[in-house]
């Protein structure tokens, strides 16, 4: 049994890593196995540049913490070892992790992920990863509408033209 202070220590934990899990946007559980020191910091470094929170996590902490949540869905996940990306403003973490799962040739591999409280798969964790930044969505949407546009202004036009044009 452990003793008093231990165990209020982990409580305390455990509901800080809900709080922290409750208040932010997305998150993605990874399998970290087989990633050097060197591989690892620089991973650190770029989350931490995206202003993303990442630390390895016990499953049975981790379990505790989505324990009557949205998030509880990602039980099932919580084998082998486990980090924790957490970010509370853009899921730029499914990215970054995304794109260093890929290009790692060991154990380093995505479990699953959640965004706005809905638990997301592997797969689907992959796909969010692929879509474009928030910066590349809003050019692609202005792009749309810039071409949208300008079909409209050449109808126009021709509408224009061959109503001027004489009557034979």
């Amino acid at each position: 049994m452990p003793s008093e202070k231990i165990l209020s220590e982990k409580q305390a934990y455990v509901a800080a890593l809900r709080e922290k899990l409750m208040n932010s946007v997305a998150g993605v559980v990874v399998e970290y196995k087989g990633i050097s020191v060197a591989d690892d910091t620089k991973l650190r470094a770029e989350l931490r540049a995206a202003g993303v929170e990442y630390a390895v996590v016990k499953n049975t902490m981790l379990r505790l913490a989505i324990k009557d949540s949205d998030l509880a869905g990602m039980t099932d996940a919580l084998t082998g070892s486990t980090a924790l990306a957490i970010s509370k403003e853009d899921p730029i973490a499914a990215r970054i992790l995304n794109k260093f799962a890929e290009g790692s040739k060991k154990g380093f591999a995505l479990k699953a992920g959640y965004m706005e409280g809905q638990v997301m798969d592997v797969d689907a964790v992959s796909a969010i990863a692929k879509l474009p930044d928030r910066e590349g969505m809003l050019s692609m949407f202005a792009g749309a509408l810039t071409s949208t546009l300008s079909g409209l202004a050449v109808a126009m036009q021709a509408y224009v033209d061959k109503q001027e044009e004489p009557a034979a």
